[in-house]
């Protein structure tokens, strides 16, 4: 499949889990992909399970200045950005009379400041060529809430507020900016959550993986290829086609989305 041929993808956090499942999607559809970690000895599985061009750049999503110059790094190497995928995130669980009022400086530093700071490196020359796409990805809890996760909650909601306000800018300007916010996906992201969770409280994890399930409606865990077959429809998308949109990527045999604005 080449639908993507001659486009270049940049995904956040692309060393693991989501991230490196969207990559491959991205790369599979013919996409020249950058992979944009932190760390680029842990991303050279990811890198090699690619199937087209790649380059991995390493910055921290949470410092302007090294994103902005992995951005044109990237641009440099591939050409102009055409696909931006915000992924990169961590999860810090405690309940929130626990919690350390610092843990919502990190996780809005990392979801909200890190998508903030690579759309604004990437989307003035999306205008010049008057196309583009941008995924953020958000979550379940950006949308619903959870106990014991409240700041990275809170960051995931204004993710999804940042990301249809962006978007209503955008759409003139024919430049999609789409949320997708998956349910609890079977990755070390959440392995490690409810790993924490039991040696904080003693209960059986998978008991704690039942209940996260439970309220979310959710059969089972979602896995990384779903969210990434989700993400590679958006990018897929004809040029014109709605924006704003944040899609819920659950259990159900269709993907849910609140309808966003068009262009």
């Amino acid at each position: 499949m080449n639908a993507l041929a001659s486009r270049h993808a940049l995904v956040t956090g692309a060393n693991r889990g989501i991230g490196a499942a969207v990559a491959r999607a991205l790369s599979a559809a013919g996409a020249s992909v950058t992979l944009m970690v932190r760390d680029a000895a842990k991303t050279r599985d990811a890198a090699a399970s690619l199937a087209g061009r790649h380059l991995i750049v390493e910055a921290d999503v949470t410092d302007r200045a090294a994103s902005q110059e992995a951005c044109t790094r990237a641009a440099a190497h591939f050409g102009p950005i055409d696909i931006l995928v915000n992924n990169a995130g961590t999860a810090e669980n405690a309940p929130f009379l626990k919690l350390d009022p610092a843990a919502f400086e990190r996780m809005m530093a990392v979801h909200v400041l890190g998508a903030v700071y690579t759309m604004q490196a990437v989307l003035p020359s999306m205008i010049e060529r008057g196309a583009g796409r941008v995924v953020n990805i958000a979550s379940i809890v950006g949308l619903v809430g959870a106990p014991n996760v409240s700041a990275y909650a809170a960051a995931k909601h204004a993710l999804v507020g940042l990301t249809r306000s962006v978007a209503i800018e955008m759409a003139p300007r024919g430049i999609a900016v789409d949320a997708v916010c998956p349910g609890y996906t079977d990755t070390d992201l959440v392995s490690d959550a409810v790993e924490r969770a039991a040696g904080r409280t003693g209960r059986n994890p998978q008991e704690i993986v039942k209940a996260l399930l439970d309220g979310a409606a959710q059969s089972r865990m979602i896995t990384t290829d779903e969210v990434a077959k989700t993400v590679l429809e958006l990018c897929c998308a004809p040029v014109g086609s709605a924006s704003g949109r944040t899609i819920l990527v659950d259990t159900a045999e269709q993907p849910f989305h609140f309808p966003g604005t068009t262009t």
